[in-house]
């Protein structure tokens, strides 16, 4: 009896054939689809040269306990030969309280580092020259509020706005489809989002005011497609709404930037990465009309996949993580963040994070892979996936037009239920060993210890303190007048930024600023869709 053949496929389930050829590209026009590095559609990379004149920011994730702690972390990545830096808060912060809320209990200093008020930012950046370095923050919800507080320390280093440059994620809509750190409801968040659009427009312009991210839609358990689909959906929608503002589009889109993740199949991340800057830069073309070309070009930044780590087996992440950045850079990555080994159990420790940041130096200096841009194009195979990826994207763009936008879609659950399909997919998938995960359904062996970060409640203690007495010392009646200005402009149409600005000047928190926009726009509690 013949045994059936074994049917592969990719991460997200998409077929793989056994052989590709010419036959495989019939519907791929070279000059349309494809075209050269640095050409539109920009397919093979938005720069001719790519890696060749410039390697990607090597920016590495940190941020733990204090201010004081997270600090030093920085200064020794920087030594190390780190090329910019990325912000990671503390649940806390990312949710609007400061350290002595009773919500902050437990969680102060735990996965990021704890921020409160202008205070800790000057702390974070102590003897960092905002000028020379780039930074990424990794803060939604309360962007606008961290934002503000890193624009006031450049004003005290004596640093103009012009010359910043970074990134705020500060992609709202992603929240509700993935990651579920929100606090306000979606119309206001969006209004919020749209001002810092436009005060960077206007005031910052080499700062990327957003950075739209799929990676957090990965990490909820979606499919590349999905992945893809979902962030350039959410693109559109950040696009439409500063339009509407009154922004030209080659005023801001420019400075749009998109975060992505990358997973474990090494084709299918590259060809999604490909499939990216071509929609995008048609989308940006014919949807929007743009002109600049530096509307039309993607701009990413990628970090390895942290649902891809596994504790069991703790050595083979070093493994997973190399090919998987090794993806990125082979999809034309901008900046490259690589996890470290040890975060399927805590924040990384200062040896872990040193492995990860060498794997990303021996990648652009060992191997040849800054050579030749995208040394992969041409492949049939590759080509094949890129075609199929870009085609189905499109059609769940389709969907989410067709719904109203995806705030609409939001509302209704559908990239939710979406998600969540994919996810029960790939767990039932890798439960029935139908996909091998190395030493947790094959290939396993005893435990292996490793040094660990540990975070105690001496953080904890310390913000608290550093609270009480910001508070005891400071203005209460300047902080009292910004925070009712505050909430007089978030009541009305103004741009909420400089009211922003003024109350983190005055010393505000972090959590009072929050609340101000609170008693205004309510709280948002996400419904339930089956």
């Amino acid at each position: 009896m013949k045994t059936a053949e074994r049917q592969f496929t990719t991460i997200s389930g998409v077929a793989v054939q056994s052989l590709y050829g010419p036959e495989d590209l019939a519907d791929l026009d070279s000059s349309r689809d494809v075209g050269e590095s640095g050409e539109f559609p920009y397919t093979r990379g938005i720069h001719r040269d790519m890696y060749r004149s410039r390697l990607w920011t090597m920016r590495q994730f940190s941020g733990f306990a204090t201010p004081e702690e997270t600090n030093r972390r920085y200064r020794y990545l920087l030594e190390q030969g780190q090329t910019g830096l990325s912000v990671a808060f503390d649940l806390p912060t990312l949710m609007g309280y400061d350290a002595d809320h009773a919500l902050s209990v437990g969680e102060v200093g735990k996965c990021g580092v704890s921020i409160c008020s202008l205070e800790d930012m000057e702390i974070l950046f102590r003897g960092i020259p905002l000028g020379d370095v780039t930074v990424s923050m990794t803060i939604n919800s309360p962007a606008a509020v961290l934002w503000a507080m890193y624009l006031a320390v450049a004003e005290q280093q004596g640093i103009e706005w012009g010359r910043l440059s970074g990134t705020i994620q500060n992609d709202i809509l992603k929240e509700y489809i993935a990651q579920k750190e929100y606090i306000f409801p979606p119309r206001p968040s969006m209004r919020l989002v749209t001002d810092t659009i436009e005060f960077g427009a206007r005031y910052a312009p080499r700062f990327n005011p957003i950075s739209i991210s799929g990676y957090h839609i990965r990490e909820a358990g979606s499919t590349a497609v999905q992945e893809l689909a979902f962030t350039l959906r959410d693109g559109i929608e950040y696009v439409d709404w500063s339009i509407e503002r009154g922004l030209a589009v080659d005023e801001f889109a420019p400075r749009l930037s998109f975060f992505f993740n990358v997973h474990n199949d090494f084709f299918e991340e590259i060809a999604k990465y490909r499939a990216a800057r071509k929609i995008w830069a048609y989308v940006m073309r014919d949807r929007y009309g743009a002109r600049n070309e530096r509307s039309l070009k993607l701009r990413f930044h990628a970090q390895t996949a942290g649902c891809s780590l596994t504790w069991q087996q703790p050595y083979n992440n070093v493994v997973r993580t190399a090919l998987q950045a090794l993806a990125a850079v082979l999809g034309g990555a901008q900046s490259l963040h690589t996890n470290s080994l040890d975060e399927a159990y805590a924040l990384p420790s200062e040896h872990a994070v040193t492995i990860a940041l060498r794997t990303q130096q021996v990648l652009a200096h060992e191997t040849g892979v800054s050579a030749f841009p995208d040394p992969l194009g041409g492949s049939y195979f590759l080509e094949a996936l890129t075609l199929e990826t870009e085609q189905a994207a499109n059609e769940y763009i389709r969907r989410i037009d067709q719904m109203g936008g995806m705030i609409a879609a939001v509302e209704a659950g559908f990239p939710q239920r979406e998600i969540a399909a994919a996810s029960y997919r790939y767990q039932r998938e890798i439960e029935a060993g139908e996909r091998v995960i190395v030493g947790v359904n094959r290939f396993q062996s005893g435990d292996e210890p490793i040094e660990l970060l540990e975070i105690d409640e001496n953080a904890a203690r310390t913000q608290c303190a550093r609270l009480d007495a910001l508070r005891r010392r400071r203005d209460r009646a300047a902080v009292s007048q910004s925070l009712d200005a505050l909430r007089r402009a978030a009541e009305g149409a103004e741009n909420a930024m400089p009211f922003i600005l003024d109350a983190v000047r005055a010393y505000a928190t972090l959590g009072e600023i929050c609340d101000a926009m609170r008693s205004v726009f309510g709280s948002y509690q996400e419904k339930t869709h089956l």
